[in-house]
């Protein structure tokens, strides 16, 4: 047993102790699980359930989700199958009754902030907030929020018994409009330690496509607005002036990419997958980057041309060399696991990208807006590719930090259920 682990599950069993001492198991609300067609807003669930599950074996989870369709419910129990999934209002009302504590999980926002202040006002019971961004105000960002949205979101905030912000930005911003949480610091975003794996159907594509582990490199595209309304379940109106921001942008955002997976074609033994995160990108990837290859590395390029879940996402992740790309929380499924990662982000993002620099990964880390770091992506990943020791034993650090703060936060928690 090494240290890091003999430490993890000493204070995990000390903190079983006390909550056992304080009575009858402790059972919390996880209000999660956004939606599913994107593998990042699945990947929240899973991985704070695997935290809990870590750190506080005894505490019984009733997950809230606001989307658990297309087979994720099946996954989520099978992997979790003490989870409880609250389904229609007769459950919600046995959950305000019956549970001790909300937990709001991982989010581009407080997203679930209605279903918190119901919750404060109908039991009067304590929550925490678990790995969040507060959103910018700039008209840039992707949902800018107004003075007024924002003084609201903060009152909410300061009434949690612990609030965790998943990157420094959001940390200070939320200090500077007046949070006053009793515990406000960094909380990696719960995807960290997202576990899900399906490797009967990675290893399947990957022997269909000529993949072979540590052979090949992953890349996922990503427009500057995620284009809902080509998803037909989403039912969201086209948005013209998010489709002309796209539109504008597009060839400037991938065109760093496209020239990373020709150098790794023509410099490297690797093969390169362009894979997706949302059910929007395969059509991105096809055009911005497989489309306009030249014709001696399109051999040694594989698209994928469908959505996939998470389980089979993280499974052909982990058998990779590494990936790069727009998106964020593959990257953080990759570090999750010890695989390299580079992350590159833009002002319509949240500034979720910068939990890279918190994590210790900040040459990793590219603004997409700045020419001068634009100029640097080629080059590093050609670096991450060609030196996969040092990029490996970066990834690894990364991840021992997450980890140290995944516990740390844990005891937080577990110490709030243990004084109820």
């Amino acid at each position: 047993m090494n240290r890091r682990h003999f430490l993890t599950t000493s204070i995990a069993a000390s903190l079983v102790t006390q909550i056992r001492a304080a009575g009858s198991p402790k059972r919390i609300v996880l209000r999660s699980s956004w939606q599913t067609v994107n593998i990042g807003d699945i990947a929240h669930t899973p991985g704070v359930l695997h935290i809990l599950e870590q750190h506080l074996p005894e505490v019984e989870v009733w997950l809230w989700p606001s989307k658990v369709d297309n087979g994720v419910d099946e996954i989520l129990t099978a992997r979790f199958p003490k989870l409880r999934i609250l389904q229609g209002s007769d459950d919600l009302k046995e959950a305000f009754e019956q549970c001790e504590f909300l937990l709001h999980s991982s989010g581009a926002s407080l997203v679930a902030e209605r279903d918190v202040v119901k919750w404060r006002e109908a039991t009067g019971k304590p929550y925490g907030i678990y790995g969040i961004t507060l959103p910018m105000q700039s008209s840039a960002a992707t949902t800018p929020v107004s003075e007024e949205k924002m003084a609201q979101t903060i009152r909410v905030l300061s009434a949690a018994r612990f609030v965790y912000f998943r990157d420094s930005h959001s940390l200070a911003l939320a200090k500077e409009k007046g949070c006053t949480a009793p515990v406000m610091e960094f909380g990696p975003d719960g995807a960290f330690a997202c576990d899900l794996t399906d490797d009967a159907r990675a290893e399947a594509f990957l022997a269909a496509n000529g993949l072979e582990k540590g052979r090949f490199v992953c890349c996922i595209p990503r427009l500057r607005y995620t284009p809902y309304w080509v998803i037909p379940e989403k039912k969201a109106a086209f948005d013209e002036v998010k489709h002309a921001r796209n539109e504008a942008m597009k060839e400037h955002d991938h065109a760093q990419l496209r020239e990373a997976v020709v150098r790794i074609a023509r410099e490297t033994d690797l093969t390169i997958l362009l894979c997706p995160e949302d059910r929007t990108q395969m059509a991105v990837h096809k055009e911005m980057i497989l489309d306009k290859l030249p014709e001696d590395v399109r051999p040694k390029v594989v698209w994928r041309p469908d959505y996939w879940l998470t389980g089979e996402a993280v499974s052909v992740y982990v058998r990779s060399a590494g990936l790069f790309g727009n998106e964020m929380h593959s990257p953080i499924m990759c570090i999750g696991h010890g695989i390299p990662a580079i992350v590159c982000r833009w002002a319509e993002q949240t500034s979720k990208g910068y939990m890279w620099e918190d994590i210790g990964l900040g040459d990793w880390l590219f603004n997409m807006d700045d020419e001068e770091q634009v100029k640097r992506v080629v080059p590093t990943v050609l670096a991450m590719v060609k030196d996969p020791e040092a990029a490996q034993a970066k990834a690894a650090k990364a991840r021992a930090f997450v980890e140290q703060r995944q516990q740390a936060t844990m005891q937080v928690l577990g110490k709030e259920l243990a004084s109820l």
